[in-house]
């Protein structure tokens, strides 16, 4: 019974962001404990309360992009849309055109792809502008934003899932 609920629930999940959740169905068929505890880390992906919404979603974006080959990418752009974010701001993040980005954003940009991309974590003077920015809480949702957008693209690749690459759409 559990996993019948659990089975429709990835339906409506499915349906409300736009790509396959077989994964995740394949997680739940194998062992629910471990679908469970995959699930018990959405709330930690989701934990946004002091950062913008548009800054959010530019981290997720850089690291996405970083991460993925597309469907999780287009998640997060469908959810950012759902979420009202301007469809301008996410075509400017994903062509990486820094240039068309508030100060603010392109100073998200920057420090996500510092973190995502070096992994070295060195740029104090960026994390010190988002701390000030935001506060601790803000720079700790950044954190999970980045973080937390890497988690399922790595899940489905080990899985074998992300199999085939996509271009990422923006319904505008």
């Amino acid at each position: 019974m559990l996993r019948w609920l659990l089975r429709r629930k990835l339906d409506a999940e499915e349906n409300r962001l736009g790509e396959s959740m077989d994964y995740l169905r394949h997680v739940l068929d194998t062992s629910r404990v471990a679908f469970l505890r995959f699930a018990s880390t959405m709330p930690f992906a989701n934990s946004r309360k002091v950062l913008p919404k548009d800054a959010w979603y530019t981290a997720q974006f850089v690291s996405l992009q970083q991460e993925d080959c597309g469907p999780c990418l287009q998640i997060a752009v469908n959810l950012a849309q759902q979420d009202m974010v301007d469809h301008e701001t996410i075509r400017a993040v994903l062509d990486g055109d820094k240039n068309r980005l508030s100060k603010e954003l392109s100073d998200v940009y920057e420090f996500a792809e510092s973190i995502v991309s070096s992994n070295l974590n060195d740029d104090d003077a960026l994390r010190e502008l988002m701390r000030d920015r935001y506060g601790d809480r803000g720079l700790i949702e950044l954190s999970y934003a980045i973080a937390s957008s890497r988690v399922p693209p790595t899940v489905k690749r080990v899985l074998g899932y992300a199999t085939t690459c996509k271009n990422v759409t923006i319904k505008t």
